[in-house]
Order: C-alpha cells, then structure tokens, then sequence
C-alpha cells in the first residue's frame, strides 16, 4: 500500500532498512514500471537478497508488516554514540512548524508522515498510507543523496514501534520523535541501541524515553 510518490526513494530506503543493500553496494539504476507496479533496483555486484528474504519476521506494522533477512543481526551491531544535543525549547518550536507544514496528513488525517530535520529546519518531508513507507523514502534520500544524518532528528507521526527503532538505528538519526505513542519493545531496543526516544509530543508535553542526556530541559 502506498501513495505512490518518490517509489525510487522508497524501494531503494526498503532494501537498505531490511539489510539486502549496504553502503558499499553500488546502485548503478532504479526502474520503475508502472505497468506491473514494479520498482527494479540494481547494483553492480550481485547482492545476497534472496537467501535474505526466505527470512521472514512478521511485525505489528500496517497491514501486517514483515521484516526480512538479518536485520535484527545487523541492529544488534548498530550503536548510537554521538554527543548531539538538542533543547526542549527547540524541538516545541521546529515540531511546531512541521505540524503546520502544507500535506495530506493535514488534510485527510488518514496517512503519515516523517521529516528529517536538519538544524532548524525541515531537510525532506515524506508521507506515504503506512509510517513504514514514510521512513523507507527518508532512508532512500538519505542514501541516494549521500545525506549524513548523524546530526539530524527524525519526525514521525507514528506509533515508535519495533520497526520504526530498527529503521532509525540503521540510518544512524540520534533522536527519533512522534506525537504518537509507543511498543514497549520498541523503547527496549531504543534503550539498547542508545537512541534519544521521544513520544507523545503534543503542544508544550512530551515524555523521553529513552537517550535524556542529549535534551536540554530548558522550558
């Protein structure tokens, strides 16, 4: 299911947040056939993905999600440890500005959308039916566009659950924030992986759950 906007973003983001790509593999194309509904990306070297894709996890993600291959292997190696810090004053006023920003989330309520937030504003605005194809398109810019997100923040307007973690730890974003609420597994993994984990953020409140030393209460 998907809106059908930015498919290059999102297939390429797909296949790097499920572990089939990685930084060294070369995209030499990315094909879209809007016959078959089929999105083609290769690479210059043969890539593993079938023996990774008889791997299959079911999720609690829009229509029954799935993740594939050894991803939950690969996320076990992922650490976030850069000393980025951001205040609570600046996050009120940049989500602000993002909650106000022209969409279809604002017009039907019925999709979601994630932004990357660079300094004090808005890098790219992805939305898409399900939040897991919103954060693939995030992931595609940033490998595409050879973005460095490691001083960057993560919006979503979805629930933080497993995958979303999981997505965010391998893009290497430090903070990942949503107005929306949370799996207890998901803060788990947060945890583990030392990511700045905020939720519920509406208006002037908000909960941290996990990576607080890299928020500045400062009203």
């Amino acid at each position: 299911m998907t809106i059908g906007d930015h498919l290059n973003y999102m297939a390429v983001g797909f296949l790097f947040n499920q572990n089939m790509l990685c930084k060294e593999d070369i995209i030499t194309s990315v094909d879209i056939d809007e016959d078959t509904e089929t999105v083609v990306v290769r690479t210059k070297n043969t890539t593993n993905h079938e023996k990774k894709i008889k791997r299959k996890i079911r999720t609690s993600g829009c229509a029954s999600g799935t993740i594939f291959g050894d991803v939950l292997d690969e996320f076990e190696k992922k650490r976030i440890n850069n000393n980025l810090k951001v205040s609570s004053s600046y996050l009120k006023k940049i989500i602000n500005k993002v909650n106000l920003y022209p969409s279809l989330y604002l017009k039907s309520g019925a999709i979601h959308g994630c932004v990357l937030l660079d300094e004090n504003k808005p890098l790219v605005y992805f939305e898409d039916v399900g939040r897991h194809n919103a954060v693939d398109k995030i992931s595609g810019y940033i490998n595409m566009e050879n973005i460095n997100p490691e001083r960057m923040v993560l919006y979503t307007t979805g629930r933080l659950t497993s995958e979303m973690i999981i997505k965010t730890v391998l893009m290497q974003i430090p903070i990942l924030i949503s107005r929306s609420g949370f799996t207890a597994w998901g803060v788990d993994l947060a945890k583990k992986a030392g990511l700045t984990l905020i939720g519920r953020f509406k208006g002037k409140r908000f909960v941290v759950l996990s990576g607080k030393d890299r928020v500045i209460l400062d009203g």
